[in-house]
């Protein structure tokens, strides 16, 4: 097994050298994949070191609307997703029909649709946000009143510190962070009472009445390097925790839940990868009308960030 990873990994370094290709990574994705990528990061971040970086052929090992996000932001580069049945069950809680409904429902909303969703919603969206920027983005709007999609979560946190606006939630939800409950937490802080928990606004409101801080999952890893502290329970997908456990040998991480772990980010293997890379399989499309809608719907949030 190990000399086929090995085997592996140099036959992708060779190929990636051959084609001038970048490989990125989400945090969410296995060690052994985030070890053989260039760049490692969230969503947005990869998509934009996609559009900056000097190379036309890009190996995005995440989920179907991250990989459309870059091609967006990428028109002229060819994108790939190593994995492509590699999903996102938050992204297809909406649809551009549906939310054409919600926004005749309510016509004087402006939409913000979390960068979580499909190239066909950021199109019909009048800007995008991240986990990170999501408050600054509604406060920017000059609306009283915002349809927020697809995450009730995350819109339901914005909401708690954006009073003066009226938000309208979608309810769509992220499986990994929505399944644990305040009592998963109280389990776990009575297992770990010194630890702080850091938690990601993806989870429901009752278990961020708990969290020591909320954040994006960027924001989840700078304040643990940066902080004094040296036990942590971490409320985000279970890669974040082992990307944590190798940067930070002297401090201790635990997950929120066991049961935090994204399958469909976890779809993506090496041979995935490999093939990709070999075989330019994956490669990602976006309708040019859609991409024109859905970049200055990106752009607006850049712009306001």
């Amino acid at each position: 097994m190990e000399q086929d990873f090995k085997n592996i990994k140099e036959e992708i370094l060779k190929l990636k050298s051959e084609k001038n290709a970048v490989i990125l990574a989400h945090h969410y994705q296995s060690m052994a994949v985030k070890e053989i990528s260039d760049y490692v990061g969230d969503s947005l971040e990869l998509s934009k070191i996609a559009a900056n970086i000097d190379a036309n052929y890009v190996v995005f090992c995440g989920v179907h609307f991250m990989a459309e996000s870059a091609k967006i932001l990428s028109p002229e580069k060819r994108i790939f997703l190593p994995n492509i049945e590699a999903g996102c069950p938050m992204a297809d809680m909406v649809t551009r029909e549906k939310l054409e409904e919600m926004k005749a429902e309510f016509p004087e909303a402006k939409v913000v649709s979390y960068v979580n969703s499909s190239a066909e919603v950021k199109s019909i969206s009048d800007i995008c946000c991240t986990s990170s920027n999501a408050v600054k983005i509604v406060n920017s709007i000059d609306a009283k009143e915002i349809i927020f999609v697809p995450d009730q979560n995350l819109g339901a946190y914005v909401s708690s510190l954006c009073p003066d606006k009226t938000i309208h939630l979608w309810r769509g939800f992220c499986p990994t962070h929505h399944r644990v409950s305040k009592f998963d937490v109280e389990s776990v802080r009575l297992k770990y009472p010194n630890a702080k928990l850091y938690v990601h606004p993806e989870c429901r409101p009752e278990v961020l009445e708990f969290a020591d801080f909320i954040g994006s999952t960027a924001q989840i890893i700078k304040a643990c390097e940066t902080s004094e502290e040296h036990t942590f329970i971490i409320g985000t997908e279970q890669g974040v925790v082992d990307s944590l456990s190798v940067a930070l040998p002297d401090k201790k991480f635990y997950i929120m839940d066991a049961s935090m772990v994204c399958k469909n980010m976890k779809r993506t293997r090496l041979s995935d990868v490999l093939l990709s890379l070999k075989e330019e399989y994956g490669e990602i499309e976006v309708d040019e009308k859609v991409a024109v809608n859905a970049r200055k719907a990106i752009f607006d949030m850049i712009e306001r960030s």
